[in-house]
């Protein structure tokens, strides 16, 4: 299924390039179908995140649990997360990759703002009225609104479990909802991606290969530079050991580009191969697949300096600040979501103002991105286990085994 989506989105991306080439301007006559996928994807949106996150939250179980075991796993995701999209806002700087083509889309892109400062921004997240944030859909708003709820179902406990239970099955309907709208993602390509080509031409296609190419770098660097520093320094294992030991999961996640698929490979690894307790593996990489998402976090830092060069909009230091901060906060509960790393860029590409006509362009390439982005994420799982058994056990991970740093 996953490789037939693939075809698909191939087959839409290739139809459209054709079909713009041919026809010119005239394309536009399939713009319908890309806002039809536009008005979809944002119908999604709002409720997708209150429920996932609050998931995503209450699944440390107790506020004991959640303060040391979860905390600790929770503020190591977190923390790699925000590094993770400062590499990758830092790739899209350095290569620039969407530079040297200007296609303003003026009704949709508006006019930068002035910035409010960082003391501002920072206050402006917390909600004044939250039911107004989420009539609104300001994301960060909803963010720490879900947060907050979460751990306050959490503190309540048994009396609160109705209210779980409401998010519970909101999530689910939720992800089901999503997976439909995602099967429409090869006609929204389509729909987008056309008029776009038979307007502008092919040009509009070759940055892509430099967004690989940037992507790929951004992925090492996070790979060999943060999870080698995090794994030698607090988890006190050779970082070779650990990437000789995690590499048969990493070539499972390339090739299926499926974390949670990927999860029963990850569990041996990180407990035959690294020497993870089953009771630090079991809670941490299950929990990883719903919150770490390092590998889409460099995605999303690419993707939206791409789309913003592409379109010629100048994203000031705020904004790349609100860029890196909800790619880090939504990484709490959209991993679990089908089409993740669209539904995400969606949600960054709101957050600042950005054209979402731009999603059909990375999309194209979506396959070849995903399978990096995916290894990452399942390296990254595993470099928590190594951190997070070293600092419940106050010692090496594996005495007998594991080569000295």
């Amino acid at each position: 299924m996953k490789k037939n989506f693939g075809l698909q989105i191939a087959v839409a991306f290739i139809l459209a390039v054709v079909v713009g080439v041919i026809m010119g301007e005239r394309a536009s006559f399939v713009q319908p179908l890309g806002d039809l996928f536009l008005r979809l994807i944002k119908f999604i949106i709002v409720p997708l995140i209150l429920s996932t996150i609050v998931v995503g939250i209450t699944s440390a179980g107790d506020m004991k649990k959640l303060s040391r075991l979860g905390g600790k796993t929770i503020a190591y995701y977190l923390l790699t997360s925000l590094i993770a999209v400062s590499i990758g806002l830092g790739a899209g700087v350095v290569f620039s990759p969407g530079s040297g083509l200007d296609i303003t889309l003026s009704e949709t892109a508006a006019e930068p703002k002035e910035s409010p400062g960082v003391i501002n921004t920072l206050l402006n997240i917390i909600p004044t009225n939250p039911v107004e944030s989420l009539a609104t859909g300001s994301v960060l708003q909803i963010i720490f609104f879900a947060i907050f709820l979460g751990i306050g179902i959490i503190i309540v406990g048994e009396k609160a479990t109705p209210v779980l239970h409401f998010f519970e099955g909101l999530s689910e309907v939720m992800y089901k909802i999503t997976a439909i709208v995602m099967k429409l993602v090869p006609i929204g390509i389509f729909g987008l991606l056309a008029p776009i080509v038979g307007t502008y031409g092919v040009s509009v296609l070759l940055p892509l290969i430099k967004v690989i190419i940037a992507m790929a770098v951004a992925a090492i660097i996070h790979v060999v530079f943060v999870y080698s520093l995090a794994v030698k320094s607090f988890g006190k294992m050779n970082p070779l050991y650990f990437f000789k030991g995690i590499s048969p999961a990493a070539a499972v996640a390339f090739s299926t580009c499926s974390s949670s698929g990927t999860l029963p490979v990850t569990m041996k690894n990180t407990q035959e191969n690294l020497g993870v307790s089953k009771e630090t593996s079991s809670f941490i990489l299950p929990l990883g697949a719903t919150v770490n998402m390092d590998g889409t976090a460099i995605y999303l830092g690419i993707a939206t300096l791409f789309i913003a060069q592409y379109f010629g909009v100048d994203l000031s230091f705020m904004q790349m600040l609100m860029v890196a901060l909800v790619a880090t906060l939504a990484s709490i509960g959209a991993a679990g979501v089908p089409g993740a790393g669209m539904v995400m860029l969606t949600m960054v590409l709101t957050s600042v103002n950005l054209p979402l006509e731009g999603i059909a362009l990375i999309a194209g390439i979506d396959r070849v991105l995903d399978m990096m982005r995916t290894s990452v994420n399942v390296i990254g799982d595993a470099s928590a286990c190594v951190v997070v058994e070293n600092s419940e056990r106050n010692s090496t991970v594996v005495p007998d085994n594991s080569q000295p740093v």
